[in-house]
């Protein structure tokens, strides 16, 4: 067979094996976060969230083309994933066969020699360790749904194949092609996302010892200063410069000689393409390679790039889907630099607690008017008190919470400072020293964010369950015992749902160590390429660990950021194969290399069987039945405010995509904060009709009514509509005067009523007849907060004018942005309705219940997404999800209320219903479990009752044995959920003795007593 023919084989092997089991485990709808997002955007070609990605967007959408029908579109996008990273895996395979080849080898690409079952040492490493990477807890994640970190991978993958394809022809003609190609991929992998650009430093350490034989270490520093001079030219040079360059060209145009908007970015474009084309000409008379390379590359470059048009494009027609409007450059220009997102320090900067001075004026806002473009606004940029300042600021984020976590990490104490109170009297700050900064560098940025994600690659997870540095979750293991015994505390009382979790994996150390054995032979035998793979490694990990400056508690985990990193170092657990798999093996008359053949198998077997269960999304459609049940909680033509990523994403998802309830309004509060999105909402989208927002667009213009001061002048219960119109007043007599001439707005009333017309609110079903009584003549309610923003004037004016024409709902009853109005709250299924009819329970954490709507919706028509099979995988964030949307509960509610209207059979239906739903072998027991035994026990059912707490009980006895183990090993490390779980002991005794269950008291008191013996 040829030589040619035989490289087929191996290569076909790693890309079909992985492409199959990512198709086996690919989710079949849409997935959390941002997916709902991305899919929605690439089936109709709108504009999602900065800075964009249009190629994948546009390849989506490709893709979407082949879907059978809209319920298939997800599928279809999320097998672009998949594709993706199967390719990037045969990529990761030829790039191991590169660096693994030995110059001298007669036949370097010959699989199978002598030996036709007995692949070749090169071989053996390039499928060791691009199945091994394939099957990583990181990578698999991506793989398998409908994101851009998949398509991202495939692009740093090909770049750095082409780097060293580069290296491998650099004496024969046209060698160069590979090096236009790197540029004309990294311009396309723009529109995809910036981590390609990170192996620019690798890439060019390549290029440095090609041209360098023998290079030193000033040549290798100076290599790298200029890699990072290339990757920071091209990162804030090039991508957004050009476009300020064509915003520069549409200002002159259109302002001064008065061309249609649009002509000064035309104008710019054609100059753009006739500079490079005369650069071109010109260098090719002259015969200057060097800058010929340089003006290919950078038309090469700028081509990529050019998938930006796309978004511009799609801006100007205005889809339902167009965050922040990019329509002209200048908006582009913002859009890019994703200025809504605000900025962190990286080099110098204040710490958390510097106290702020003022503000300073920053970039002008433009706006089209009349033909020209005008500033509208300017930024703002706050001015701190700079002896609170710092080089390489790691603790920066003011957010009472990150401050906290900071505090914790950092061990801070600090060093008095003092500074002048809101009152003007002085008052000490302690400002953090340097050292517990770098303390919260190490602790958190680098050990918590980034070496723990690459411990739960290369040496196994404890679980799934998002960690902020407990000891009882997210971290990583070895599944070597006294290892994990050490840092864990004793794993032998781990309860039995921490030890069959899905997610928890052991890979007993062996691609760690593996990595570490083939660091060590590339160093030995290829120290230049060993350097350009720790390059490679450092760059896309801990440097994106100093750019990030991630605040603690992050609402996800991050590894995704990272997967470049482990995929480098999956490059030296493939070369491990070449430390005894090479001539010693061969000495041996290739027992040897049958060994790393079987090595090269098993270890990716190893993290396939490991990893298969808690990344098969076969048959998991939580996200889209989750978004359907949101939608079918709302009346017709309803108004749905949801809060971020999970419960507005999958909802636009399901609308935009399978066209369910489009006449649904839903409003992302985050972002009705930003004045393109309330113009959006202004309009009809779909089935929906127009907001009925009353506030124009002059009220919140960019800058405007950002932020608005709480200043009570008056006791009095003031009505909301007089409120708004005095906020929304540009009258100088509506503002506080500030010391520097300019005005603030402020609310000037904390007690706000809305006087309510009852037969308005019964024509319109928002209370049901039946209830009719209960309308209160008018609705009060009080501001607690300090300050509202944007968004809160908004929601304070839709309510004011809407006059309970459309129904008003809210995804939660506790988010800061309710603003006391949970008190009026009725519950309709995973959404909260808001009716003019005050609840009993002043808590806020309940709401009434319509048990004739909640019932049919819970019991007949929700969708459950299969969560009640054993062979569909429950990550974490549907666990949380349903935490969060207290489903249980919700059935639980249901349940007593359903009781204390006599309907017996009914309640005990609901609550069979919960557990069928939410079984306890996908969802453990908690707090709504003892709800639902005390129905049972009220509904005549004590068996019921028993079994279910007996059940609870076990549980509860597990954790504490787990709990007490690792309090006595740490010294208190659990203390608090020790407590908690004695304290949920107490009230199972509680409800028994309400009930007389007698020997159910005796079983309970007998597990306290064993476990706490008495003092």
């Amino acid at each position: 067979m040829k030589p040619k023919l035989l490289n087929i084989i191996p290569s076909a092997f790693v890309f079909l094996v992985s492409l199959t089991i990512y198709i086996l485990t690919l989710e079949p709808s849409v997935s959390w976060w941002d997916c709902g997002e991305f899919i929605a955007a690439a089936n109709g070609l709108q504009v999602g969230h900065p800075p964009g990605a249009p190629l994948f967007l546009m390849l989506g959408r490709f893709f979407a083309l082949f879907a059978p029908s809209p319920a298939h579109v997800a599928l279809m996008i999320n097998l672009l994933s998949a594709l993706a990273s199967a390719l990037t895996v045969l990529f990761l395979y030829w790039t191991i066969l590169l660096l693994a080849k030995k110059p001298s080898s007669p036949h370097p690409l010959i699989p199978f020699p002598p030996h036709p079952l007995i692949p070749s040492p090169p071989v053996l490493a390039g499928i060791l360790g691009s199945l091994t990477y394939a099957f990583t807890d990181t990578f698999w994640f991506s793989a398998v749904e409908g994101e851009v970190y998949a398509l991202s991978s495939l692009f740093t993958a090909v770049v750095f194949w082409a780097i060293l394809r580069w290296e491998r022809e650099y004496d024969e003609p046209g060698s160069m092609r590979w090096i236009l190609l790197i540029a004309f991929l990294m311009g396309l992998s723009v529109g995809v996302h910036l981590l390609n650009l990170l192996a620019i430093p690798a890439i060019v350490l390549i290029w440095y010892f090609k041209k360098y034989p023998e290079p030193d270490a000033r040549g290798i520093l100076k290599a790298l200063f200029g890699s990072v001079l290339l990757l920071g030219l091209i990162m804030y040079g090039i991508i957004p410069g050009v476009v300020r360059l064509a915003s520069w060209f549409e200002l002159f145009f259109i302002n001064l000689f008065g061309l249609p908007y649009g002509s000064g970015l035309v104008i710019f474009v054609i100059i753009l393409i006739a500079c490079l084309t005369f650069g071109i000409r010109e260098s090719v008379r002259r015969r200057a390679h060097g800058w010929n390379t340089i003006f290919l590359a950078t038309a090469l470059l700028l081509t990529g790039y050019s998938s930006y048009v796309m978004i511009l494009v799609r801006a100007s027609a205005d889809p339902p889907m167009n965050q922040n409007k990019p329509d002209n450059a200048f908006t582009l220009l913002s859009y890019l630099n994703r200025e809504q997102y605000g900025d962190r320090p990286l080099i110098y900067g204040p710490y958390y607690n510097a106290q702020r001075l003022g503000q300073k004026p920053g970039k002008p806002v433009y706006g089209k008017e009349d033909g020209k473009y005008k500033v509208v606004d300017r930024s703002w940029k706050p001015v701190y008190d700079k002896r609170f300042y710092t080089v390489f600021p790691r603790m920066w984020s003011g957010s009472p919470d990150h401050v906290r976590l900071y505090k914790d990490w950092g061990r801070v104490e600090g060093r008095p400072v003092e500074v002048a109170g809101p009152d003007g009297k002085p008052r000490t700050e302690f400002k953090p020293t340097f050292t517990e900064n770098l303390r919260f560098f190490f602790g958190y940025q680098l050990g918590h964010m980034y070496f723990r994600y690459f411990m739960w690659n290369f040496a196994g997870r404890q679980n799934d369950t998002e960690s902020q540095g407990g000891i009882r979750n997210g971290n990583w293991i070895s599944g070597i015992g006294f290892i994990d015994s050490w840092r864990l505390g004793p794993q032998k009382e781990l309860p039995d749902a921490g030890r069959h979790n899905k997610s928890r994996n052991r890979y007993f150390l062996i691609p760690l160590i593996l990595g570490f054995i083939g660091g060590i032979w590339q160093y030995r035998n290829h120290q230049k390429h060993f350097w350009v793979i720790f390059t490679f490694f450092v760059f896309t990990g801990i440097a994106i660990v100093l750019y990030l400056n991630q605040y603690p508690n992050q609402p996800r985990e991050r590894d995704y950021s990272y997967a470049a990193s482990f995929y480098a170092f999956a490059i030296w657990i493939g070369l491990s194969a070449m430390r005894h798999g090479g001539t010693r093996a061969q000495g041996l008359g290739g027992i040897g290399r049958w060994v790393w053949g079987g090595v090269a198998l098993l270890v990716p077997a190893l993290m396939i069987a490991e990893n298969y269960d808690d990344h098969d999304r076969s048959g998991r459609y939580f996200a889209r039945d989750f978004a359907y049940d949101y939608l079918n909680s709302c009346a017709p033509n309803a108004i749905l405010f949801t809060n971020g990523d999970n419960d507005t994403f999958p909802l636009w998802y399901t609308q935009e995509v399978e066209g369910i309830r489009t006449d649904v309004r839903v409003i992302c509060l985050p972002y009705l904060a930003t004045d393109w999105y309330i113009d959006q909402m202004k309009k009809k989208v779909r089935d929906s009709e127009p907001v009925p927002f009353s506030l124009d667009d002059n009220t919140y213009a960019p800058g405007k009514r950002d932020y608005i001061y709480v200043y009570e002048r008056m006791k009095d219960t003031v009505e909301l509509g007089d409120i708004v119109r005095f906020v929304a007043s540009d009258n100088p007599e509506t503002k506080l005067p500030l010391q520097d001439g300019s005005y603030l707005d402020y609310l000037p009333a904390r007690n706000l009523k809305l006087t309510i017309d009852r037969q308005k609110v019964l024509s319109t079903g928002t209370v049901p007849v039946k209830d009719a009584g209960k309308i209160v003549p008018e609705m009060t309610w009080k501001i607690t907060r300090g300050s509202l923003y944007k968004n809160d004037l908004m929601i304070l004016d839709l309510i004011a004018s809407n006059q309970w024409e459309r129904p008003v709902y809210f995804t939660s009853i506790n988010h800061e942005n309710i603003l006391g109005l949970q008190q009026y709250f009725r519950l309709e299924g995973f959404t909260y309705r808001l009716v003019p009819v005050r609840n009993e329970d002043s808590s806020g954490y309940t709401a009434n219940i319509n048990t004739t709507i909640l019932y049919d919706r819970l019991m007949n028509t929700f969708r459950w997404g299969n969560m009640d099979r054993r062979d569909v995988l429950i990550d974490s964030n549907t666990y949380r999800t349903t935490l969060i949307l207290r489903i249980r509960n919700k059935f639980a509610s249901l349940s007593e209320q359903l009781l204390a209207e006599g309907k017996r059979d009914s309640a005990l239906a609901v609550a069979d219903r919960a557990f069928r739903v939410l079984p306890v072998f996908n969802f453990p027991h908690d707090l709504s479990s003892l709800q639902l035994a005390e129905v049972y026990y009220k509904a005549g059912s004590p068996e019921k009752g028993n079994a279910l707490i007996r059940e609870y009980a076990e549980d509860i006895r597990q954790e504490l044995v787990y709990c007490m183990s690792v309090d006595e090993k740490f010294g208190g490390a659990m203390t608090s959920e020790t407590e908690q779980n004695l304290a949920v002991l107490e009230e199972m005794v509680r409800i028994a003795e309400a009930y007389n269950q007698g020997q159910l008291i005796e079983d309970l008191n007998g597990i306290s007593e064993k476990l706490i013996p008495p003092s």
